[in-house]
C-alpha cells in the first residue's frame, strides 16, 4: 500500500542547522545546516528508505517547531 502523504517534525537544532523526523510507521530521520539542505535530504532519504520511486508518498509535508523562550516582566 502506497501512502499518499508523509509528515517530517522539524526542529532546529540546538547545535546548529535542522533535523527532521517522519511521524507515523517509517523510521526516517536525517539533518541539513540550512532549510533548503534539509529539504534535499529529506528527499534523498526517501529515495534510501522506499525500495522503488513508486512508493514514495506523493505529498512530503513539513511540520517546523521553534521554540521562543519571552520573560515576562
Amino acid at each position: 500500500m502506497t501512502l499518499k502523504e508523509i509528515i517530517f517534525l522539524v526542529e532546529e537544532d540546538p547545535e546548529g542547522g535542522y533535523t527532521a523526523q517522519s511521524w507515523g510507521i517509517n523510521a526516517i530521520f536525517t539533518q541539513g545546516d540550512t532549510l533548503d539542505q534539509l529539504k534535499k535530504n529529506i528527499k534523498d532519504a526517501l529515495s534510501c528508505h522506499y525500495d522503488s520511486p513508486k512508493e514514495i508518498p506523493e505529498c512530503i509535508r513539513l511540520h517546523i517547531v521553534r521554540e521562543e523562550r519571552l520573560a515576562y516582566g
